[in-house]
């Protein structure tokens, strides 16, 4: 094992990162603890990146190898950050660093942590009601006017895989992204009453500001702390619900919602690049250029502008770190009819960050090599020489989820994560089969399992169903591993949703609670128009 202080990185000190980050450079903060450890507490500007996931991810979240990078664990004797930078240099990454003492020496030396995800997102949209004085209406007034028949209509902002777990009785799947495009459709009186909902703050007060920000006629309204204020006060939620947008605008619609949309990013100073510029952009190797797709998965499906990532708008704005790590990095948004990415891009800029739309959209004439990493080699057994390696004594290690672990394994599997696959009691004479849902995770596993001398590692992305079809008898262990191993998963995020009030109350007074951690430096990196 080399030392955890190599060639591969520098240590920095808390109060030299806490400089970077506001120098206006280009800085890609990672936290390269697991989602869990993550969720529980973490820097303000931090991107999750777990290790388990690092090499999958970091080309999509931070695709310029000359950036500038720091990532970071617990402190002490955690040798995950160490682990990652070793992990980006071979990547080509030639700028990495390492938080001396992790985020224990952060806190040490004075500087907030968070706890929660999608931390600056949230934040700004609080601050977002706070700003523009978002009007909302409660869950008891607005079932109420449902009851009496008032002419409302209720547009849930979510994904719609989101919306179908839980739902606003009537309430129809409209994510925020498209709001721009499709409500004039849902809503087309303008008398009718439009109240946006989504599961908790967020995505409310953003998607009704969308729509007042473009000037509708109708009276909007965000519903207050969305689906969980509406169980909170002991209301019914629909669950599986199937209702969304229809997909066909008119096309003589089009080119009005889009002088609106226009109009709007000109007051937010949203700047808009060619086809030429953006490719100079993407051939300077000094800064970092994301291409984020707007539009809805079905188009994204169809085809995009090559290296460009599906970030439909209301989650780009919503879960920013989940598509950009590079804090300072230029973003150019596009759609296909210029109504929804100048929407997008006005809230990117509000947001501190550097977009722009691109004016040809979809159909911009852009070469672009989108970087890609290669997966180490790694053998995929079949469920059929799975059950075989099972019955000639092989050692099984399950990487997926802890909570699919839970639910059902195969038996004698010993359920483990990257980080810590160190820690198990392994038999180096015996073959070592990986069980993984993406086999580009389990290569990247089974490269730390072969550098610690292990030579036989192969893989499995099998199902419980598909392994019992084979035979291979399964458990369910619902307190195994135990809750503090779990460092994959964040349970008070999660159990907000699965009926549990307390969880519900206490996440909705951790995000309203927000605006009042962050520091001034923080606070100023948000750009809401004066006055």
């Amino acid at each position: 094992m080399q030392s955890l202080h190599d060639h591969t990185h520098a240590d920095v000190d808390a109060h030299t990162l806490k400089q970077w980050l506001h120098d206006g450079g280009e800085i890609a903060l990672l936290d390269v603890r697991e989602h869990g450890q993550y969720g529980e507490s973490h820097l303000f500007y931090a991107a999750p990146v777990p290790y388990s996931r690092l090499e999958v991810d970091i080309v999509r979240l931070a695709p310029r190898r000359g950036v500038r990078v720091v990532v970071y664990d617990n402190g002490g004797e955690d040798p995950t950050a160490a682990r990652a930078a070793r992990a980006l240099a071979a990547l080509g990454y030639t700028d990495v660093h390492r938080l001396a003492g992790g985020i224990a020496q952060w806190q040490h030396d004075g500087y907030a942590t968070f706890a929660g995800v999608n931390v600056p997102s949230k934040t700004f949209g609080e601050l977002a009601e706070e700003v523009f004085h978002t009007p909302r209406i409660g869950a008891r007034e607005l079932a109420e006017r449902q009851r009496r028949g008032d002419d409302l209509i209720v547009l849930d902002g979510r994904p719609f895989a989101e919306y179908q777990k839980m739902s606003i009785p009537g309430g129809i799947c409209c994510p925020n992204g498209e709001l721009a495009l499709r409500a004039h459709t849902l809503a087309a009186r303008p008398d009718t009453t439009i109240v946006i909902n989504c599961a908790g703050r967020t995505r409310s007060i953003i998607g009704a500001q969308t729509l007042i920000n473009l000037g509708v006629p109708n009276p909007v309204y965000a519903l207050e702390n969305g689906t969980q204020g509406w169980y909170l006060e002991d209301l019914q939620l629909e669950h599986g619900a199937r209702r969304r947008y229809s997909d066909d605008i008119p096309p003589a619609d089009v080119p009005a919602l889009a002088q609106r949309s226009a109009q709007l990013a000109q007051r937010h100073g949203v700047p808009t690049a060619d086809a030429a510029q953006v490719q100079a952009w993407l051939g300077d190797a000094t800064r970092t250029t994301f291409l984020c797709d707007v539009r809805s998965a079905e188009e994204f499906a169809q085809g995009s502008l090559p290296g460009a990532q599906h970030a439909p708008g209301g989650q780009l704005i919503q879960a920013t770190d989940q598509y950009l790590a590079v804090r300072g990095a230029r973003i150019v948004v596009f759609d296909a009819e210029g109504v929804r990415a100048p929407v997008v891009a006005s809230w990117l800029r509000q947001m501190g960050w550097e977009a722009c739309t691109l004016e040809e959209g979809v159909g911009a004439a852009l070469v672009n090599e989108p970087v890609q990493t290669p997966v180490p080699p790694i053998a995929v057994l079949s469920d059929a020489e799975l059950s075989q390696a099972l019955a000639q004594g092989a050692q099984v290690i399950d990487i997926r989820p802890s909570m699919r672990y839970r639910a059902n394994h195969i038996v004698g599997a010993r359920w483990s994560i990257r980080p810590r696959l160190d820690r198990l009691p392994l038999d180096p004479a015996r073959p070592v089969i990986l069980l993984a849902e993406d086999a580009a995770l389990a290569a990247w596993a089974a490269n730390d399992l072969r550098a610690s001398g292990l030579g036989d590692v192969s893989a499995n992305t099998g199902t419980p169903e598909s392994w019992s079809a084979q035979g291979i008898p399964l458990a369910s262990t619902p307190a195994d591993p135990a809750d503090g191993d779990c460092i994959d998963y964040l349970f008070f995020v999660h159990d907000r949703h699965d009926g549990n009030k307390a969880a519900a109350r206490q996440y909705l007074a951790w995000e309203t609670n927000l605006v009042r951690q962050i520091d001034e430096r923080e606070r100023a990196a948000y750009r809401f128009p004066a006055g």
